[in-house]
């Protein structure tokens, strides 16, 4: 026997020292069911350095032998008139795709036709002749146009686009087509099979696509419509949408295949069958640690696997149930189930996603950038007044209360409406733009449409149109396009406690010891969700937030406007106690875990009414609310005053602290009777005091610890915090103050600010605004441009550019040569994108922040990076 040549069966596999490139892509594969001693039809490879050859090779001696172990053990005989076993042959090359045809149904000649289509059936009899031409017909085509002659590659493609239809016969069709064939072609099997093998290999030894690393696969055939007691079916080795532990596919009887023909269940076949198809695919997962899909025949009564393969569409869900039931039964342990995930993925299993069936024949329009990924469906209103108000009557009258805020572009107090809604679509900004960080928190959907036109309460996006009150549906997948519908399509919402997620997270965090994911976020709701998403305290609750919800933004203007000292305390202590209770919630919430409050950052303008409707709706408030008429004009007068230029390098922040310094201290008081109360219930309260927007040592020190000049007192945080505890004879709770390094001079300057603050968390999002000078909201519209000639690696709002990397692995080694136990966090969405993870850990970070919602993302990608680099930290 040529040793070349390597048989395999159920019972026998190729010889394990055979180099298995040898045998291609579909010979190693169909070698793996022999390896596992299933139910495969025996055949044998001619391997890689064998398969171009056989021009000059005679194996017809070899391959006659080959054919009865074949016979032997299939029950029919190549070439029997009566029952006469069919053979395949596949190009079983080693590239993952390969244009060479399906080569199916060699020795159905003349004497065995009548005897094959009494088993099968005149038609389908006739249909496999022409299988079995067409296949050949496309070697020939290729070889024909390799050796260059034109003429006869031209007469076979006009034969092949015209001759569609079979003849009546298997006989017939035989005649029709002789002529392209050498003699005998269709008279004898054993000649058929040995002109086929030649030209095959004739081709292989000319064509580009082989680099004499293609083998040649001959295998028997087996068909489902072969009798009463036959059937072909295809399954997947559990449901690739639920992960469910159970065969998910169809069966088809005395069908050769799916085509034509409605399918069962695969559960209701024979419970024989069932049995040893589960053993099969369990044992397939078992090897393979991945859902497979299979293909099977049962001819006659008997069972045979024709095919396996790796499954391409399925969910997430579906991949951790199998990884979670492969370390239940120690097939993997921790680290392999950790680290075979793409952390992104999960997004899949944290947002609603699109059934594809619910949009067909929906208008859409596909492009964009994604904000925040997910699929939302509402009425799209075209402001935040309309879309609260008209929510409030949809609730009253027991409508559908979703909707979508649809803007040119979103500001502050736009936030309420994107929280209560289901998804916001808006003309500018890009990834980091207001709408999209915000709607990551609130866990919305964002799409950024520069494309669409707003006219009044209409929208326009080339194709589709909308108005006001208008259902439309938002698609935004983490990968690929996204997409509008117009029309309401049907979600499948995630259900994160059935998915097997937080079994996922627990193992990922128990690769954590000196490292953990922190979450943004500003209410209790946040809070129990990022908990229950593996959340280890908060690294920033942006105190802004907590104003602008309806029934306190008129109060905290009332506090900018105030005319007087007295008015201003009156309404600092209104939003004291707002503010009091809501710490106090945010506390417990996330109790025994370190808990960041970012003091004010905002600049007063963000609170401002931003059209006339606003304006109006203010001045109405004012007059029932507040002492003494306030006119139109003094609050435009006092609006236009503050107005800045560049507000993010403006008053805010400290700024705003050094300027007023009773806004803060209002702060503070409220922080620290929410933790004294607290500790009263005997709840464990770590608070974390951040400063935003320093840029230098002095600012830090100064709202911490206070001033005494000539004629002024500046009370800082300590001196409030200590005349709050003399006020309520209680004593004091361990609390940090820090700051956020959001500028390059704060980053340089880590070394003097780290004498005054205990921490830093690196503001990424700002500190690559004032790195780069790029704004957020406004990089997209040259982007293109930047990135067609390659001035700029990337979206620097998404993965960290190299330079500010740099500054906070400066600013994190100069703050600790000052302060040696600093520790120092990154809170934004950079901490969730994977492509960040690696550079934290290695930077000396102690944790990333970031929206509830990526929290699961950060922790599973902080737990890969821990296991491929044990020694980066």
């Amino acid at each position: 026997m040529d040793k070349r040549i390597h048989f395999f069966s159920q019972k026998e596999g190729v010889s394990p020292k055979i180099v298995p490139e040898l045998l291609g892509i579909r010979g190693r594969q169909a070698n793996e069911f022999a390896e596992l001693c299933f139910p495969i039809l025996p055949g044998f490879i001619l391997d890689s350095a064998l398969a171009s050859e056989l021009g000059t090779v005679d194996i017809k001696k070899e391959v006659k032998a080959l054919l009865k172990r074949c016979s032997a053990i299939v029950g029919k005989d190549y070439g029997d008139p009566e029952n006469p076993l069919l053979l395949k042959i596949v190009v079983s090359s080693n590239l993952a795709v390969s244009d060479y045809p399906a080569l199916h149904n060699f020795g159905l000649v003349k004497p065995v036709a009548a005897g094959f289509a009494r088993w099968v059936g005149e038609t389908f009899a006739a249909q496999e002749v022409l299988f079995l031409v067409r296949g050949m017909l496309r070697i020939e085509e290729r070889l024909k146009e390799l050796e260059g002659l034109t003429g006869e590659r031209e007469k076979i493609t006009a034969r092949l686009i015209h001759g569609n239809h079979p003849a009546q016969s298997a006989e017939s069709c035989m005649d029709e087509y002789a002529e392209f064939f050498p003699d005998g072609f269709f008279e004898n099997a054993e000649r058929q099979l040995f002109i086929a093998l030649e030209e095959i290999s004739k081709l292989l030894a000319v064509d580009d696509q082989n680099d004499r690393d293609t083998a040649l696969l001959i295998q028997p055939m087996v068909y489902g419509n072969y009798g009463k007691d036959s059937c072909s079916g295809g399954f997947f080795s559990r449901n690739v949408v639920t992960g469910e532990k159970k065969l998910q596919g169809e069966f088809h009887r005395e069908k050769f295949n799916e085509f034509g023909g409605n399918g069962q269940d695969i559960q209701k076949i024979e419970p024989r069958y069932l049995k040893e198809l589960e053993r099969i695919a369990w044992t397939l997962e078992d090897k393979f640690k991945e859902i497979r899909q299979i293909r099977f025949t049962i001819e006659n009564k008997k069972l045979w696997l024709i095919e396996q393969r790796p499954v391409e569409q399925k969910s997430t869900q579906a991949d951790i149930k199998l990884l979670l039931d492969l370390a239940k039964r120690e097939i993997v342990d921790t680290a392999y189930v950790v680290k075979a995930l793409e952390p992104l993925r999960l997004n899949e299993i944290l947002r609603p996603m699109i059934d594809t069936a619910g949009v067909k024949g929906l208008k859409k329009w596909s492009g964009g950038i994604a904000g925040a990924p997910g699929a939302a469906i509402g009425r799209a209103y075209f402001s935040t007044e309309g879309l609260l108000e008209a929510q409030k009557l949809a609730k009253q009258r027991g409508e559908d209360s979703r909707f979508i805020l649809v803007l040119p572009a979103s500001f502050a107090e736009d936030v309420k409406a994107i929280e209560v809604s289901t998804g916001v679509l808006t003309v500018e900004g890009g990834y980091s733009a207001h709408a999209s960080v915000v709607a990551r928190q609130y866990g919305k959907v964002s799409l950024v449409a520069p494309a669409m036109k707003i006219r009044g309460k209409k929208a326009a996006l080339e194709g589709i149109g909308f108005s006001e009150g208008d259902y439309i549906t938002l698609d935004v997948p983490f990968y690929g396009n996204s997409s509008v519908y117009q029309g309401a399509a049907s979600l499948i919402e995630p259900r994160p406690a059935e998915s097997g997620l937080f079994e996922l997270i627990s193992m990922a965090k128990g690769f954590l010891k000196d490292f953990h994911v922190r979450v943004n976020a500003e209410t209790p709701r946040e809070v129990a969700l990022a908990r229950s998403f593996g959340a280890d305290g908060i690294g920033l609750c942006r105190t802004e937030h907590m104003f602008f919800q309806a029934e306190r933004i008129n109060v905290f203007r009332d506090m900018i406007f105030a005319g007087s000292g007295e008015e201003r305390k009156k309404a600092l202590n209104k939003l004291r106690i707002m503010q009091r209770d809501d710490f106090y919630h945010i506390f417990k919430a996330m109790e025994g875990k370190e808990v960041t409050i970012r003091l004010l950052d905002a600049p007063f303008h963000e609170f401002m009414p931003h059209n006339r409707d606003e304006l109006k709706a203010y001045l109405a408030y004012a007059e029932k609310n507040r002492k003494g008429a306030v006119s139109e004009a003094e609050l435009r007068a006092r609006i236009e005053a503050l107005n800045e230029f560049n507000p993010m390098l403006g008053h805010r922040g400290c700024r705003i602290a050094v300027s007023y310094p009773e806004i803060y201290a209002m702060q503070i008081r409220a922080v620290f009777d929410a933790v004294y109360r607290l500790r009263d219930e005997k709840a464990a309260v770590y608070p974390e005091i951040m400063v935003p927007i320093v840029m230098n040592a002095p600012e830090l020190k100064l709202i911490a610890y206070g001033k005494k000049i000539e004629g002024a007192d500046y009370t800082g945080i300590v001196e409030v915090e200590e005349a709050l505890r003399e006020e309520k004879k209680v004593k004091p709770v361990p609390y940090k103050i820090g700051t956020m390094i959001e500028i390059p001079a704060a980053a340089l300057g880590a070394a003097d600010i780290a004498k005054y603050g205990c921490f830093f968390s690196f503001g990424t999002n700002d500190l690559t605004q004032t790195t780069l000078g790029i704004s957020r909201d406004d990089f997209t519209g040259f982007m293109p441009d930047y990135t067609r000639f390659d001035l700029i690696a990337g979206n620097p709002f998404s993965i960290l550019d190299p330079r500010v990397k740099e500054l906070i692995a400066l600013a994190v080694e100069r703050g600790r040569l000052t302060r040696p136990d600093l520790v120092c966090g990154l809170c934004g969405e950079h901490g969730a994108h994977p492509g960040n993870i690696r550079f934290c850990i290695e930077a000396g970070l102690d944790y990333v922040s970031c929206s509830p919602y990526s929290v699961p993302i950060a922790i599973l990608a902080a737990a890969q990076e821990k296991i491929n680099n044990p020694a980066a930290s």
